[in-house]
């Protein structure tokens, strides 16, 4: 089951009010993006933005009330605590206690570790990352347990499926970059390299090393002109460098992450 897909984690999710649910799978699917492509600052920022669309469902759900979507959380750690106090029949323990500490502990690492921070003795940006990809993963499988509308052998086929281990599109090894999933086409690896660098303009040598494209010559002339023509990426031909556009950038996200 692809878990990239949001009709399926929708339906997973479906006792859950849409104007919740629509925010809780987009942002849990763009965490999920950014960290496939590398992109471990995005993610984590975007945890952070999962974090506040769970939690205020759980403030609807448990209270009958939320903060609302465009106002500010004023305090996130006082808001999450306050859900313990709740009395228990107002919601299993898991949506007073355990989500909320799950979330809160996300939350505070993306605040206070500043993901996307710059400096200190160890880049910690993928471990960060990685480790709010993996709380969200549980805090949606509880969801789902909790709040499914669908068959209960379907459910149980998601939770399966989120549990599994996430592993990044792209590996970083010295430095070159490596798209690790070989069935991508050039043109694919591209824009996916392009799409996940910290770099918004990469030069053209480079990028054909990290694909390992066998000619520059038909590197140039098959693959990055026809992105170009397709305005997928701009081409520098006087500085040598390639850089991603929105329109590519929107191919990424909405169909090459789903191949």
């Amino acid at each position: 089951m692809n878990m990239s897909s949001t009709s399926n984690l929708e339906a997973a999710l479906g006792g859950i009010d849409k104007q919740f649910r629509d925010r809780i799978v987009k942002s849990y699917l763009d965490l999920r993006a950014g960290y496939a492509t590398g992109q471990y600052d995005a993610a984590g920022l975007r945890a952070g933005v999962f974090a506040e669309a769970v939690v205020r469902f759980i403030e609807q759900e448990l209270t009958g009330s939320h903060t609302p979507f465009g106002t500010s959380l004023h305090n996130f750690s006082d808001l999450c605590r306050s859900f313990e106090k709740i009395d228990k029949l107002k919601g299993p323990e898991s949506l007073r206690i355990i989500v909320p500490r799950a979330l809160l502990f996300v939350y505070t690492l993306r605040n206070k570790r500043g993901i996307g921070h710059i400096g200190g003795d160890i880049e910690a940006n993928q471990i960060d990352a990685t480790t709010c990809l993996r709380t969200a993963d549980w805090c949606v499988c509880e969801l789902i347990r909790i709040f499914h509308k669908i068959p209960l052998e379907d459910a149980q086929l998601i939770l399966d499926a989120i549990s599994v281990r996430q592993i990044p599109l792209i590996w970083s090894v010295g430095i070159k970059r490596r798209v690790l999933n070989t069935s991508y086409t050039y043109p694919d690896k591209v824009l996916l390299l392009l799409h996940g660098s910290e770099e918004s303009a990469v030069p053209i040598e480079e990028l054909a090393d990290w694909i390992e494209h066998p000619r520059i010559s038909d590197f140039r002339s098959k693959v990055l002109a026809s992105l170009h023509k397709k305005r997928l990426i701009e081409w520098d031909r006087e500085t040598e460098t390639v850089e991603i556009s929105p329109l590519g950038i929107k191919l990424v996200e909405d169909t090459i992450l789903k191949k």
